[in-house]
């Protein structure tokens, strides 16, 4: 993992840039990084929760739909940036991409069966803002802490 060394040892990485190939013990590490950060950043454990789950979906969504027709050991991207009020989180895999609204509405009673679109769905629901770049292999998100009285 290349992030930036932080000017005091005791802190998390903040932020980093770091390529991840479909290893178990790998993406935990992306996911145990941003914990440690977004707690030092004093987010609740439903942010935690929030961001952990998103990451998952959007990670396995890379690995399992963008990588689908390529080589096993095929990286992908992952950036991160916390903040006090911000957590920003971009996967980029190297397959072909795809239309995200072309994606089916998995909560309308005719995709009810229809085992797509759930991880999708949860990402858009968790997170505050989710963009894919034009190609599709590239998703950004970003997630604001709620004020206080939310």
């Amino acid at each position: 993992m290349s992030n930036p060394r932080p000017s005091n040892p005791s802190q998390p990485p903040m932020s980093g840039s770091v390529v991840v190939r479909h290893n178990r013990a790998e993406v935990e590490a992306i996911q145990n990084a941003l914990d440690s950060a977004m707690s030092h950043a004093g987010y609740s454990k439903a942010s935690l929760f929030a961001v952990r789950l998103a990451f998952q979906e959007a990670i396995a969504n890379a690995f399992n739909h963008g990588h689908k027709t390529l080589p096993d050991d095929t990286p992908a991207n992952v950036e991160f940036a916390v903040n006090a009020q911000t957590v920003t989180i971009a996967i980029e895999d190297q397959g072909p991409g795809f239309q995200s609204e072309t994606v089916a509405d998995c909560t309308l009673d005719e995709n009810l069966e229809i085992p797509r679109g759930r991880g999708v769905m949860l990402i858009r629901n968790y997170m505050t803002d989710v963009r894919y770049n034009a190609k599709g292999n590239r998703i950004e998100m970003v997630y604001r802490k709620p004020s206080p009285s939310a």
